[in-house]
């Protein structure tokens, strides 16, 4: 019961942010980004260098993001043809702070444009009706895709609870699972319709989530990896079971949740906003792709939670830290990303390196760090147990 009314919450606010919104035209869209950006040129050879990348974020934050193109591209095109364009702003403003020649700013302007106006015509005429079957697929996949990753951490988390003897505080991920769905519609449409914060405010809020929600992670993914044998975990249930399950760490396990359901909510509303201003009158193909992707989800969340209480000790615990790190280095790129987005950590790309969207791998300096710090540290925590366990073998 709580499953569904979970979904019909999500459809409740998803059918008001639908009938909030008017569709766009794309060409028109790019058109207005387009003289923004010949405006800031302007003003960058004015010698006015803060006015011109101020103009750039009107165009990136007001328009792109604002007007619901970068979420419409992200979701008919590609995920990383829309990184891509953001890359492409960050470059441009780049090149303004360093006071590189017009023409190179003026070039990488044309290139900005074309490759929205290639975008534009790849979601079928630029704003035009598109097939059926072109505005399900999105709505289908971005269901499942930002569902998928809550789900690991919360079925991962249940299975935890139940296989522990502690199946009565399952209440507690699902309450606060509810209330990171609340919570995220709540905030995007108070982001959207009401407080009105600017795209970068949003993106650092967002992007301070994740890398909160890293640490969170870690710390549950490193417990249960210390629980993976038998002999620690006798010696858990024996002596600490009735004291560790205590209101605080319950509290950690139920932030965990609340934490990775809360984001993907969020992206959520957002991602079917840009469907609902692009559908035509193709709405009942972006309903029926929201139906088929619940009920994926909940084929999904029985497979992960069900599946997870057959395996064996070692192994689930093993590869639900597994699960938990690789987790947390995702959402450390994420995170790192979004407060690029939002103008508080700079862009340093690595051309020609491969981008994966679903990982967190992105190709700049300063996403890649945090993730390859992070894999030292669990390579170097793992080192450290093993040897800590061998020292207490011989003694």
């Amino acid at each position: 019961m709580r499953k569904w009314l979970l979904i019909v919450i999500m459809a409740f606010i998803l059918i008001s942010q639908g009938m909030v919104f008017a569709a766009p035209k794309w060409d028109a869209v790019v058109d207005k980004i387009e003289k923004t950006m010949e405006q800031s040129l302007t003003v960058y050879k004015s010698g006015d260098t803060a006015g011109a990348k101020k103009i750039v974020n009107d165009a990136y934050y007001g328009m792109y993001e604002k007007d619901g193109l970068e979420k419409a591209v992200n979701s008919t095109v590609s995920a990383k043809r829309a990184n891509l364009t953001e890359y492409k702003f960050s470059t441009i403003k780049k090149l303004m702070t360093n006071q590189a020649p017009e023409a190179d700013v003026k070039k990488q302007i044309k290139e900005l444009i074309g490759m929205m106006r290639e975008d534009i015509a790849q979601m079928d005429g630029g704003g035009k009706q598109s097939s059926s079957m072109a505005t399900f697929w999105p709505a289908f996949l971005i269901m499942v895709r930002e569902g998928a990753e809550a789900i690991l951490v919360i079925g991962a988390i249940i299975a935890y609870l139940i296989k522990s003897g502690n199946g009565e505080k399952t209440q507690v991920i699902y309450n606060y699972s509810g209330a990171a769905i609340v919570a995220s519609f709540l905030t995007a449409i108070l982001f959207r319709s009401v407080i009105n914060l600017s795209g970068a405010s949003q993106e650092i809020m967002e992007g301070t989530t994740m890398l909160i929600a890293v640490f969170v992670l870690l710390s549950v993914g490193h417990w249960m990896k210390s629980k993976s044998d038998e002999k620690s975990w006798g010696n858990y249930i024996e002596g600490k079971v009735q004291n560790s399950l205590t209101k605080n760490n319950t509290f950690s396990l139920g932030i965990a949740a609340f934490l990775a359901v809360y984001r993907e909510g969020a992206e959520v509303v957002l991602f079917y906003q840009a469907l609902f201003n692009d559908a035509g009158d193709d709405m009942q193909m972006i309903w029926l792709g929201f139906g088929a992707g619940c009920l994926a989800l909940v084929v999904i969340f029985a497979v992960v939670r069900y599946g997870s209480l057959k395996l064996p000790l070692k192994p689930f615990f093993q590869g639900t830290s597994i699960l938990m790190f690789i987790l947390a280095i995702s959402f450390a790129g994420g995170g790192v990303k979004e407060l690029q987005e939002g103008g508080l950590v700079g862009v340093t790309l690595l051309e020609g390196m491969p981008m994966f969207d679903l990982l967190g791998i992105y190709p700049t300096v300063e996403t890649l760090l945090p993730q390859f710090f992070l894999v030292l540290m669990v390579l170097g925590n793992s080192i450290y147990q093993k040897k800590k366990k061998i020292r207490e073998a011989v003694s």
